[in-house]
């Protein structure tokens, strides 16, 4: 049993330190902006890095935006009206399962379309 214990050891801390260079620096937020008359839902940000953004993508036009930092890296998605779910799994394909499930789980339904 002892062996076994030290092998789960062991394994977790290669995982963790597999991991860590692809999740650092993430960080998870999500904006909302609501009409104040209407009460609807404007637009929506989900952040998943800090930083400065250095390109910005245009995916559906004008409705759906992909910030990215100097790196390359995504730090976040803008939605200005409901889009189709492909084009969030088109954003994060290169992204860890984690942003992936941030960005499925977390976005409104009403911009889901």
């Amino acid at each position: 049993m002892k062996i076994a214990a030290e092998t789960r050891t062991r394994r977790a801390a290669w995982t963790k330190s597999k991991l860590r260079p692809a999740l650092r620096n993430l960080h998870f937020n999500l904006d909302t902006e609501f009409d104040n008359e209407s009460g609807h839902l404007l637009a929506v940000y989900l952040q998943v890095r800090k930083g400065r953004a250095a390109e910005v993508l245009e995916l559906t036009e004008g409705i759906a935006y992909a910030n990215y930092n100097s790196g390359g890296k995504l730090l976040g998605i803008e939605l200005l009206g409901p889009c189709k779910i492909q084009v969030l799994d088109q954003i994060s394909r290169n992204e860890p399962r984690v942003i992936k499930e941030f960005l499925k789980k977390n976005i409104p339904a009403q911009m889901v379309g």
